[in-house]
C-alpha cells in the first residue's frame, strides 16, 4: 500500500504503517513525502492507493474523499538566541515582504533577517499566506525550503533566521534540544494543548484522501488511522489526536 503527499503527515504515517504492518502480516505500507499537492494528484491518478493532505481540501477537490487523523497548527519559529519575545501579525507580514530586514528595528541585535519560506505546493505554504493575507509572489524571501525539518534545521543553524513550520514538528525538535523557539501568534503561544482547544489561530486538519470511497485494506488502514490504537503515536508526534 502506497502512501505520498504531505511531509508533516509522513513521519506520523509511517509510524501508524508499522503499527498496522505488525498486525497484518504480509502487508508493506510505503509512505513517500513531497507535499500535499503531489498527495492530491497521485490519489487522482490512482499512483498512490492514499494521498496526505495537511489542510482541508478545496471546493475543486472535491471529488476526493478526505478523512481527518489528526490536527496541528502553523507557528514561526526563530533563533533560541534572538532575544525578540515575539511579533504582531503586522512584523510578520513586514517581515516577509521585506519592508523590515533588520532585527534591530523590531528591538532584536542589529543583524540582517534571513526570511526563509516554503516552496510552491506546500500547504503550510498556503495556510501561511492565507492567515497574513499575502500572496507567495509578495514575499521576499532568501531561503526557501521543502519540508519541516529542512525549515528547523536552517532556522537551528541561523541566529538571524525567521520561518515557519508546523508546531507538532517544532515542538519535538525543541524537546530535542535543537536551539529553536517558538513564537505566539495574535499573543496565543504556540502549543499543541492551544490547537486541541482551539484557540491558536493557525490550526489544519492532517488528513488522508482516496479517489474513491476506500475499500479493503485502504478503508482498514484509514479507520486504523483515526482510531485510539494509534492515539500515543499523534500525540509522541506533538500532533492533536481527534479519535473518539
Amino acid at each position: 500500500m502506497v502512501l505520498t503527499g504531505s511531509s508533516t503527515i509522513a513521519p506520523l504515517a509511517a509510524e501508524i504503517g508499522k503499527k498496522f504492518e505488525s498486525q497484518h502480516s504480509g502487508v508493506r505500507v510505503d509512505v513517500q513525502s513531497g507535499g500535499s499537492s503531489r498527495g492530491i494528484t497521485d490519489a487522482r491518478q490512482g499512483v498512490a492507493n492514499i494521498g496526505m493532505v495537511s489542510r482541508a481540501l478545496k471546493p475543486e477537490e472535491k471529488d476526493l474523499k478526505a478523512f481527518s487523523i489528526a490536527r496541528d497548527g502553523v507557528t514561526m519559529i526563530l533563533h533560541q538566541e534572538n532575544p525578540v519575545p515575539s511579533l504582531t501579525d503586522k512584523q510578520i507580514v513586514d517581515i516577509y515582504t521585506g519592508k523590515v530586514n533588520n532585527w534591530k528595528q523590531l528591538g532584536g541585535k542589529d543583524g540582517a533577517i534571513t526570511v526563509v519560506n516554503k516552496a510552491e505546493g506546500r500547504s503550510t505554504l498556503e495556510l501561511f499566506t492565507h492567515y497574513f493575507k499575502l500572496k507567495n509572489t509578495d514575499i521576499k524571501a532568501q531561503v526557501v525550503i521543502g519540508d519541516n525539518e529542512q525549515g528547523i534545521k536552517t532556522v537551528a543553524g541561523n541566529p538571524n533566521a525567521i520561518g515557519y513550520v508546523s508546531i507538532g514538528s517544532a515542538e519535538n525538535s525543541a524537546a530535542n534540544k535543537v536551539p529553536i523557539k517558538l513564537l505566539p501568534v495574535n499573543g496565543i503561544a504556540a502549543t499543541t494543548a492551544n490547537v486541541q482547544n482551539g484557540s491558536f489561530p493557525i490550526s489544519r486538519p492532517l488528513n488522508l484522501v482516496s479517489k474513491t470511497e476506500p475499500q479493503g485494506l485502504v478503508k482498514e488502514f484509514i479507520n486504523f488511522a483515526q482510531s485510539q490504537q494509534v492515539s500515543d503515536i499523534v500525540k509522541k508526534q506533538n500532533f492533536v489526536s481527534i479519535a473518539q
